[in-house]
């Protein structure tokens, strides 16, 4: 039987995302039947691999249950399971998982507050993040400084980052004036700080920024900073098929995933409505 590339299994029986995976066999912190990894390396049932020090035993592949849950991440908490400066992380606030292990589906810094998403399944997270995909993301920006159209054209064009040519898909003033002047801009690639860098690069300083939309799913204005919403089966089939994914979605949360105050299920109907209705967002309604 032909073997797959040990990223993909590890990543479909939810340890990481692939590039995550990837990360961990450069540095050496996995095993192949007792030998170091390489990128590139394949495994097949029987195999057994280290992870991190844990032995796993590849299995015949079997279609596991996807969960995926929405967060409202707040400022001042980081994206990494774990912090050697002691700050909080997101992952602080999540329901238990069950066997699996949740999955960050892009990041955000520890100044920009909003929608995050999890999953269970390293194979969806891959590939909603995957620049191939071009999954839109929103944010809702307040900035200082006078916005002219020129300034408009410019980042709805082409700004050039330290890391290449970059620009917003697109650009709606939310209202407000002064200090107080907010804006909505849509991303696809999701580059480290890039909305924040964008603006910098025209010579406007960024005071807030919000993500309010990932793809199809948008943040409910109900969801308080630092609760969980699980999404409906029919959210999760779609989020799959946005990004060409069979899946198989969880019935049930598994055992212990509501025992942390604010994780409710997100209910079908309001979650369809929500993706079909017109962008909403914690700030004043936007005007087109």
């Amino acid at each position: 039987m032909p073997g797959e590339r040990v990223q993909k299994v590890l990543s479909r029986m939810g340890f990481g995302s692939r590039r995550e995976i990837e990360r961990w066999i450069e540095q050496g912190r996995i095993k192949i039947n007792g030998k170091a990894c390489t990128l590139g390396d394949s495994v097949k049932p029987g195999d057994w691999v280290h992870v991190n020090g844990k032995r796993i035993i590849v299995r015949e592949e079997k279609q596991a249950e996807t969960r995926v849950i929405m967060y409202h991440k707040p400022v001042g908490e980081v994206c990494t399971r774990s912090d050697p400066e002691g700050r909080p992380t997101v992952f602080d606030h999540l329901p238990k998982a069950g066997r699996a292990r949740w999955i960050s589906i892009g990041r955000l810094d520890i100044n920009t507050s909003g929608l995050l998403l999890f999953t269970t399944n390293g194979e969806l997270a891959n590939r909603l993040m995957h620049p191939s995909h071009q999954i839109e993301r929103e944010y809702a920006v307040r900035v200082n400084g006078k916005v002219s159209r020129e300034i408009v054209r410019q980042l709805t064009t082409e700004v050039m980052l330290e890391d290449g040519p970059a620009h917003f898909d697109d650009l709606q003033d939310g209202g407000g004036e002064g200090y107080n002047r907010w804006y909505y801009v849509v991303i696809r690639e999701g580059r480290k700080r890039e909305v924040r860098r964008l603006w910098e690069a025209v010579g406007i300083r960024v005071s807030r920024l919000i993500r309010v939309r990932y793809g199809s799913i948008i943040l409910p204005k109900s969801l308080r900073k630092g609760r969980v919403k699980e999404l409906d089966e029919d959210i999760i089939k779609q989020l799959g098929e946005s990004v060409g994914l069979e899946l198989e979605p969880g019935s049930k949360p598994a055992a212990g995933a509501r025992s942390r105050p604010g994780v409710k299920k997100l209910h079908r109907k309001t979650a369809e409505k929500k993706v079909v209705k017109k962008k909403r967002s914690p700030v004043k309604k936007r005007t087109r």
